[in-house]
């Protein structure tokens, strides 16, 4: 049997085993590893992939509005109409139907109804969008402000969409991982059970 280490003893000291080498944890299990590695590939995952989701939605939103902008500035021009009736109510917050006339670039004369504010008089004059095949009224075309909102906002939802797809999956992985170790678990302590109880029997 060895004697304990004497401060007076001559020889070295034993060598101390303060630092313990990563991963020798006794308790740290197979899954905690898998858990480990499978965390930080999600996280590289979701650093990389979500700006490029949410610039590839973005631009392709954009591009897609800016698309319907330009079609609809070729498709559309702005005229000049005139009121043929007088709109009733006294507030100017508030637009209501009016009758207008206007000529086309052909010379025809043409009428419809626009919004305008409440109380304009009849002979004034508004600025109304037509279609340039049919003459037809319609709306303003889409303007580049509304392509930037349509891009910012896919490119938010897209960004949104991979977060969450990142909690989902670090979400699934660990249930998974869990039901492994509870089942483990129940094997472990179908094993040790019995022993333990019959230690105990008088």
């Amino acid at each position: 049997m060895n004697a304990p280490y004497s401060p007076h003893a001559s020889g070295p000291p034993p060598p101390r085993q303060d630092h313990v080498p990563k991963g020798a944890n006794p308790l740290r299990r197979t899954s905690d590893r898998v858990e480990s590695w499978l965390g930080g590939l999600l996280l590289l995952a979701l650093v990389l992939g979500l700006p490029v989701a949410a610039i590839g939605a973005g631009l392709t939103a954009y591009d897609a509005s800016m698309q319907a902008v330009r079609t609809q500035a070729e498709q559309r021009q702005e005229v000049t109409a005139r009121l043929t009736s007088v709109t009733e109510g006294v507030t100017t917050d508030v637009k209501q139907p009016a009758h207008i006339r206007w000529t086309d670039a052909d010379g025809v004369v043409r009428t419809g109804t626009t919004l305008v504010k409440a109380g304009t008089p009849a002979g004034a004059t508004v600025k109304v969008w037509t279609d340039r095949d049919t003459g037809s009224l319609t709306r303003a075309p889409l303007s580049e402000h509304v392509a930037s909102v349509n891009g910012w906002f896919a490119g938010s939802v897209a960004a949104a969409g991979v977060g969450l797809g990142y909690l989902a999956a670090r979400a699934g992985t660990r249930r998974l991982l869990d039901r492994g170790r509870y089942a483990q678990w129940d094997a472990e302590w179908a094993r040790v059970e019995p022993l333990w109880s019959g230690r105990h029997r008088c």
